[in-house]
């Protein structure tokens, strides 16, 4: 008999999901194009840099045929200043994500990435991550990606020496992570009424994975202790009504 699947994505398929986020490496060797289901390859050619998904860069890392170009976001100071909005500028709220990557339209424009025109049409597809360009050299420094807690994590296991101050770098993530796990937990007092709403605005794939299960016990802790109090209520409307009418018939019959 088959196990019920939980709802929602496990930590693991996550970082399975993480792995096809495009990141900038530097090839050490000539490597023709290769053909994927989601395309071909790059030709890669020393010393120029190349967009390669990041399952293809860890393998070509491993394989000492090329280097990882760390995403901005990922340096020191730019993990400073996010820390630094995360517990002065904005406490109780997450740093605000990315915003959507624009590309030029040739004629002095811009438009969103991967879109023929600077308006959505019907029929276009809509890009998110891991299929936008937030962890290339090219993606903004002071926010924070979709997969950045996983795609961190992958980097500094297998490229730390591609990572500028790695070891700086992995205390501020930890602290990062730390102080957003405690905003996850603390925001759940909204919920308390009942009719709370939870902004998860700015949450990232991997905390949503790890805060599913405590966050859906708090929705279903408030869920039950809403319908309890309900049916205390509805039992001492009952009694009293109840009473009323016990009062009404002694008094019809004289005591």
């Amino acid at each position: 008999m088959a196990l019920p699947l939980q709802p929602g994505l496990v930590p693991t398929e996550v970082a399975f999901l993480c792995e096809m986020e495009m990141v900038t490496i530097v090839p050490r060797q000539r490597l023709e194009s290769i053909s994927l289901l989601s395309g071909k390859t790059p030709a890669l050619r020393p010393p120029h840099r190349a967009e390669l998904p990041l399952w293809l860069a860890l393998l070509l890392k491993k394989q000492r045929r090329a280097n990882i170009v760390a995403p901005p976001w990922l340096h020191a100071d730019s993990l400073k200043d996010i820390l630094n909005h995360e517990t002065n500028v904005s406490p109780e709220a997450f740093s605000p994500p990315p915003p959507p990557p624009m590309r030029s339209d040739g004629r002095g424009g811009a438009r969103p990435y991967g879109l023929s025109s600077s308006e959505p049409k019907p029929g276009d597809t809509l890009l998110s991550p891991p299929f936008l360009p937030s962890c290339t050299q090219e993606a903004p420094s002071a926010y924070l990606p979709y997969h950045w807690l996983e795609l961190s994590e992958a980097l500094l296991a297998n490229a730390a020496d591609d990572i500028p101050n790695a070891a700086e770098v992995r205390a501020l993530l930890r602290d990062l992570q730390e102080v957003r796990a405690a905003k996850m937990r603390g925001s759940t007092v909204h919920l308390e009424g009942g009719d709370g709403v939870l902004n998860l605005r700015g949450v990232g794939a991997m905390e949503l994975a790890e805060s599913r299960g405590f966050v859906l016990g708090v929705v279903e802790g408030v869920r039950k202790l809403g319908a309890s109090a309900e049916a205390s209520r509805r039992e001492e409307e009952e009694e009293k009504a109840n009473g009323e009418g016990g009062d009404e018939s002694d008094e019809d019959m004289g005591f």
